[in-house]
């Protein structure tokens, strides 16, 4: 396993910098924003397409600082009911992944975007209960324009031999594993999960219960280490279902943090175990979201944490075993 970094945190260095100071921290793997939220702070998927030129100066930094690129970003809502937005999270995501190929990345990670409830809508509609009843006619909706959409996508992937590795996030249609698999097996193989914890951990889902969930489909293709926080005075009160502020920390149910601030220690070796049971043993990429620290101290606390959990070699011979 190799600890990577999603370097949107670092979006005020040029990407030489950047790319200087997670080498020097021994992060091996690299996750470039190339679209939608997280923008392209290092690089510009347009001209990385166009220009042969653009593609080797940024892989001659990557080798330079003994780096590899572990995903291409673009976190949009390619399933948006005003057209125009829809077509831009489009054309983001089959370019990212064209770009991919380019490069010879392996994963594109994005949403699964999330419709309105009905073809009149102009607002996606995020539904958590199928009562009362136009609700569930909503959903049933939402996944037919979903799995089109996802088929068609699906194929560009395959044509390209890029997988897309889907974030399970709120206000989205998928948000937990069992909407990732029905996906998948509605599309192939080429879509699976981005498997970040932060999301599910709030939703009272068990991580290492999901990682083997996801893994009796193989369908871990990339992974995010990023912790959450609960705070049961306010969950208690109030639910999970919370739209306080992310800043306005004292009042929320939760708060996503840096790796280790959440969970501790034992939590990520069991993360990274159940990871390896599965056959996954690619790449942890640490996105920082967290507001109670600057973005370099909750990397350098997350990578230092990470440092002590992941697995550096293969296992050997199970000789005590035999």
């Amino acid at each position: 396993m190799d600890i990577g970094v999603l370097t949107v945190a670092l979006g005020d260095r040029p990407r030489d910098d950047a790319f200087a100071y997670l080498s020097d921290r021994g992060v091996g793997a690299v996750e470039l924003g190339v679209g939608g939220y997280p923008g392209q702070p290092h690089c510009s998927r347009r001209e990385l397409l166009n220009d042969s030129d653009a593609r080797a100066q940024l892989q001659a930094e990557v080798d330079r600082y003994d780096l590899q690129i572990s995903a291409l970003a673009t976190h949009n809502n390619p399933l948006h009911p005003i057209d125009e937005t829809a077509e831009t999270a489009d054309t983001e995501l089959r370019e990212a992944i064209e770009l991919a190929a380019e490069l010879d990345v392996d994963v594109v990670t994005c949403f699964s975007g999330l419709p309105g409830g009905s073809p009149s809508d102009a607002t996606p509609n995020w539904i958590t209960a199928p009562w009362p009843p136009e609700h569930a006619d909503a959903l049933a909706y939402q996944w037919e324009v979903a799995i089109k959409y996802w088929s068609e996508l699906a194929a560009h992937a395959a044509d390209h031999d890029v997988s897309v590795g889907i974030e399970m996030h709120p206000n989205m249609l998928v948000y937990e594993p069992t909407g990732l698999v029905r996906l998948r097996e509605a599309t192939n193989e080429y879509i699976g999960a981005n498997f970040d914890p932060s999301h599910l951990y709030w939703q009272g889902i068990d991580i290492e219960r999901s990682i083997r969930y996801l893994g009796d489909s193989d369908a871990i293709c990339h992974v995010h280490a990023k912790d959450t926080q609960q705070y049961p005075a306010n969950e208690e009160l109030k639910g999970v279902l919370d739209t306080t502020p992310y800043t306005d920390e004292p009042d929320r149910s939760w708060l996503f943090r840096s790796v280790g601030y959440g969970h501790g220690e034992h939590h990520w070796k069991s993360i990274v175990s159940t990871l390896r049971m599965v056959g996954y043993d690619g790449v942890l990429s640490i996105e920082h979201e967290d507001s109670l620290t600057s973005g370099q101290e909750g990397l350098e606390k997350a990578i230092d944490l990470l440092d002590r959990v992941v697995f550096e070699t293969t296992p050997g011979e199970a000789y005590w075993a035999e």
